[in-house]
């Protein structure tokens, strides 16, 4: 049954959402008038012209990016979140665990006091999301000790770092025109996305997922702790590097599209791990498609919702609240199992 969940029903139903994602807006299109537009595209229908190019401008000009948006990054964040808790064996470990979203909250902050193209805000945003990870990974290899302990902690020195940089940054905005606007990035948000970051991310993100779930049995291997994983055969340093520097990439690059979005990593595999196991060959690919529905489900509820959009990261954190305290009771057993 789990293999039929991950490879069957979840897939089917992230089909499902994006097509009810495709009707939901402040203008409401039908599926019936989705399937003829599409037909009209594939010249195998006959929409007016008129009717044809508003379709395709509310379809395709503005809908489907933040669809897929939503997709990519709540499948990013959740197989990141998946594989970080795999592998430093901590239910609590979310995508921000080196530092990477504050340091790449601190760049695009940084960036927005002097750049005046966003290109360069979501440059920086990534640049320095890594760096923060390299701050954390340096910290432990300055201490000679890369145990699972000391990378948390560093994780959460390089972490505290960036937030307090971030401050500074805050402190120093015009509080009229830039505080606002870094405010309400930090808070998280789809409406930038566009096909053209999607086309430059999209590979890298998607490239990223694949690696951590290939790498799965090696997660299942390195759970059953470090001297365990060496006597298989496994080099533990240079797969824990691996999937860390997969994770914490995908990570950044989901904060260039759309600012912070938070919870997600952190709750997705619990419900993942509760619906198909612990076994991450199965864990990672079913956290990644629940992460896409969750986030585009997300996305509907902030974009129509109320007469305003409401930034994507308050409703994840508010919901994401009120998932972990449902599956609270249930997550030692879940992780346990």
């Amino acid at each position: 049954m789990n293999d039929k969940l991950w490879k069957i029903w979840l897939p089917m139903a992230l089909i499902f959402t994006i097509l009810i994602s495709m009707t939901i807006g402040r203008y409401p299109i039908s599926l019936s008038e989705i399937g003829s537009y599409f037909a009209t595209m594939l010249g195998v229908g006959a929409l007016e012209s008129e009717r044809y190019a508003l379709l395709g401008n509310v379809l395709i000009e503005i809908r489907l990016p933040r669809i897929l948006a939503a997709v990519l990054i709540g499948a990013a964040l959740s197989a990141s979140g998946a594989a970080f808790q795999a592998v430093f064996r901590n239910p609590l470990v979310s995508p921000g665990l080196l530092g990477v979203l504050a340091g790449a909250s601190f760049g695009a902050a940084l960036a927005m006091l002097f750049a005046k193209h966003w290109f360069f805000v979501q440059l920086s945003a990534f640049a320095f999301g890594l760096l923060a990870a390299a701050v954390a990974m340096g910290i432990a290899r300055i201490h000679r000790n890369q145990s699972i302990v000391m990378i948390m902690l560093a994780g959460v020195i390089s972490g505290a770092l960036f937030t307090s940089l971030l401050s500074i940054v805050k402190y120093l905005a015009d509080p009229f025109n830039q505080l606002p606007a870094i405010v309400y990035w930090l808070m998280g948000s789809l409406a930038n996305a566009d096909f053209g970051t999607l086309m430059a991310l999209s590979v890298p993100m998607l490239t990223g997922i694949l690696v951590l779930t290939l790498l799965g049995k090696h997660m299942n291997v390195l759970s059953m702790g470090d001297e365990e994983a060496r006597a298989l055969g496994i080099n533990v340093e240079r797969v824990r590097l691996i999937i860390i520097f997969w994770a914490t990439l995908i990570s950044a690059l989901t904060v260039v599209i759309a600012g912070m979005i938070g919870w997600i990593g952190l709750i997705i595999p619990h419900v993942a791990r509760l619906m198909v196991g612990p076994n991450n060959d199965h864990l990672l690919p079913a956290s990644a498609l629940i992460g896409a529905i969750f986030l585009l489900l997300v996305d509907d509820i902030s974009r129509s919702l109320f007469g305003v959009e409401i930034p994507i990261g308050i409703i994840t954190e508010l919901l994401g609240v009120a998932v972990f305290v449902v599956v609270l009771r249930n997550i030692a057993k879940g992780w346990q199992s």
